[in-house]
């Protein structure tokens, strides 16, 4: 990866609509190299996906918590069930196994403080090898879905 695959990443985590032409443009490049480096970015995984980046109150999805989950024990099955669960609960945005206690942290939203109760009691609580759960809830966001550093 060169400067100018840095650049494309760059631009496109900027705006990720950007046209092929704008995005030579931008990076100041012609438009056929500019297409080959955008398709092997994309090929080799560096460049994995694009998406909208939607507000969450915009949808009504204005309770936000973070959920620290230690397991009861850390078997491979142990694991491999506790995240196959957590992947099948759509509220759960991102999920990070972590090093020591707790085992991981989750990132939930819901409509409201109701909606998690239930989402806690039902679901996550229900979840492989939970030993226990600890919530905290979100009060505001400070940096949120900043690009990567260049670096």
């Amino acid at each position: 990866m060169d400067s100018i695959d840095r650049k494309i990443i760059a631009a496109l985590q900027q705006d990720g609509r950007l046209s092929l032409t704008e995005l030579a443009d931008r990076i100041q490049l012609s438009l056929s190299p500019t297409h080959r480096r955008l398709r092997e970015l994309e090929r080799s995984g560096a460049i994995r996906n694009y998406r909208a980046v939607v507000d969450p109150q915009a949808v009504g999805l204005t309770f936000e918590a973070l959920v620290f989950v230690t397991l009861r024990q850390a078997d491979q099955a142990t694991l491999r069930a506790f995240e196959a669960g957590v992947r099948m609960i759509e509220s759960v945005i991102e999920a990070q196994r972590l090093f020591g206690d707790p085992d991981y942290l989750l990132r939930v939203v819901t409509a409201d403080l109701a909606a998690y109760a239930r989402l806690q009691d039902e679901e996550l609580s229900a979840l492989p090898g939970v030993l226990r759960m600890d919530s905290t809830l979100v009060m505001k966001h400070i940096v949120s879905d900043r690009p990567l550093p260049q670096s």
